[in-house]
């Protein structure tokens, strides 16, 4: 394969820069010549209002879109949970990578876990799910938002604004952070959100802008055919609901053996008490993690309807596609 030079598109923060290194660095071992181009979204500069009020988390891909298709840039790398469920004509979901922890992470210099939090004590975060699961699990505690990128969070921590907050583990992990985990929370306590732990590659890519020569020969060899099928399944029970960040929705999916079992969360931010609907589900799908590659079509197929299916069944339960105003 010919050497290519290209331009990753990547948010400035820690986190999202250590995530575009991650991937030149596997480019660069192929022997493409990579640079970085970093950039502030619109998502890193509003930090004083919650997501699903501005636009949601479309707003951390969108300059970065831009770049792709001025050219200044031929890849964009993502944390997948930050991706829309819909991408605009012309863009595509190119490869996804092997999944990092996907679970929540408990973070607090005092307290060991959620349970040995005083009633009352604040607790940060900025994510509807995490509120729902939160409020599940300790209706007596305050939540309050949680804005900024991680660096930032664990700074307002620190400073005592909360007694603790609920940060994913993934990008904990992936900054060499794990020392400021006190627990993991277990799937059945904190599902995950959709795509949580698993990074994306965006390309610019249409029949009339088809990507650059050898560039999806590049992604391929990044891809990982399972955790993609997994978070295809996950995204589809989002998408299926409306796609919103202002949805309290959870989604996660894993594997045993060639089956692929899914489980869906919704609840109501607002309800008086708390109130969690959760759905699951499972597909066989041998043999469709053999290549991670083009993704098998007819797997990608089945994953999908999966999520569709537990999300009409959330529905049925009285799921909506936002929360109440």
């Amino acid at each position: 394969m010919p050497s290519l030079y290209l331009t990753i598109a990547t948010r400035e923060s820690r986190l999202a820069l250590w995530q575009a290194e991650h991937v030149k660095a596997l480019l660069q071992q192929q022997g493409h010549h990579i640079e970085l181009l970093g950039m502030t979204t619109q998502g890193d500069q509003m930090l004083e209002v919650s997501l699903s009020k501005v636009g949601g988390k479309g707003l951390f891909v969108k300059e970065l879109e831009v770049a792709l298709a001025q050219g200044r840039a031929q890849l964009a790398v993502h944390s997948l949970k930050d991706v829309p469920m819909e991408l605009p004509p012309g863009f595509e979901l190119a490869c996804v990578m092997r999944r990092e922890d996907p679970r929540d992470a408990w973070v607090s210099p005092a307290y060991a876990s959620l349970d040995d939090l005083p009633e009352g004590a604040v607790v940060g975060t900025s994510s509807l799910r995490r509120t729902v699961l939160l409020r599940q699990l300790r209706p007596d505690l305050k939540i309050e938002a949680l804005r900024g990128n991680l660096d930032t969070r664990l700074r307002k921590l620190d400073a005592g604004q909360y007694a603790g907050i609920v940060l994913a583990a993934a990008g904990l992990k992936r900054l060499g952070l794990s020392d400021r985990i006190r627990t993991i929370f277990d799937t059945e306590q904190m599902l995950p959100a959709a795509g949580q732990g698993a990074l994306g590659i965006e390309i610019r890519h249409s029949t009339q802008d088809p990507a650059p020569p050898g560039l999806l020969d590049a992604l391929s060899p990044l891809a990982d055919a399972s955790t993609w099928l997994a978070v295809s399944a996950e995204r589809a029970v989002s998408r299926a609901l409306g796609g919103s960040c202002s949805m309290p929705l959870a989604a996660h999916a894993v594997w045993q053996d060639d089956t692929l079992h899914l489980q869906a969360a919704w609840g109501n931010p607002l309800s008086a008490t708390p109130h969690l609907i959760r759905v699951q589900g499972e597909v066989r799908l041998p043999g469709a993690t053999a290549n991670a590659h083009p993704l098998n079509p007819e797997a990608a197929l089945a994953a999908s309807a999966l999520g569709e299916q537990l999300a009409a069944r959330l529905r049925q339960q009285g799921a909506t596609s936002s929360s109440p105003a």
